[in-house]
């Protein structure tokens, strides 16, 4: 199989490039790991130049560019079905993916006024604006997964999936804008996802990058 070349932002910054990236890692799929630095007087070109969408993050394989995080999520099922990346469960895997298309195309307030800046922590932030209804609706699905697939596992639909990966950049929200009211399955949740080596290692990159822009 080819090799896989995963293109993507800041890392401190790039919520939609931690997506398939914790994807990746955590599902332990190796790629070659690309940055473009965003906000620099050269990313315009070089994004125009390497990037399909203008954007990040975007997937090259054979010859292909794949961008949008979840179009990406859905090549790496197709490619690698042995590692289960929806849940098997019929009933689990129709759910999985309406609770990550509704993170792909929903939650407009929380994504405009908390932006992602990963390695910050208890800012406190307003929840006016729409915010406090967006979180009130991820707690309410982290709960409800989290009742109705615990016995499984400590992810969403008991084992890791796509629709963790979705969320990822949620949970740092949560860490960055805390501390929040949200349910002990949610709060459990958070906790879990933010602990994993995965999402440390997308945080010693972010501190490494950051270092290396002094």
């Amino acid at each position: 199989m080819s090799d896989l070349t995963l293109t993507i932002g800041d890392k401190n910054l790039s919520s939609w490039s931690l997506r398939p990236w914790f994807l990746m890692t955590q599902a332990g799929i190796p790629f070659t790991e690309e940055n473009i630095k965003l906000d620099r007087p050269t990313s315009r070109k070089e994004l125009s130049e390497k990037s399909p969408s203008g954007l990040v993050p975007f997937l090259t394989h054979d010859g292909v560019q794949i961008w949008d995080s979840l179009a990406i999520a859905e090549y790496l099922n197709d490619l690698f079905p042995e590692k289960k990346l929806w849940p098997e469960d019929r009933q689990a895997r129709a759910m999985a993916r309406a609770i990550a298309s509704e993170m792909h195309s929903g939650y407009s307030a929380l994504r405009t006024v908390w932006p992602m800046m990963f390695l910050r922590e208890g800012l406190a932030h307003t929840t006016s604006g729409g915010v406090q209804k967006d979180v009130d609706r991820i707690n309410e699905l982290w709960t409800m997964c989290r009742k109705a697939y615990r016995k499984d596992g400590d992810f969403l639909f008991g084992q890791f999936s796509i629709a963790d990966a979705m969320y990822a950049p949620v949970v740092s929200r949560f860490v960055t804008y805390g501390p929040l009211s949200l349910s002990p399955e949610a709060s459990a949740y958070r906790d879990m996802i933010i602990a994993l080596p995965s999402m440390k290692k997308w945080g010693e990159g972010a501190k490494a990058e950051l270092a290396a822009a002094d």
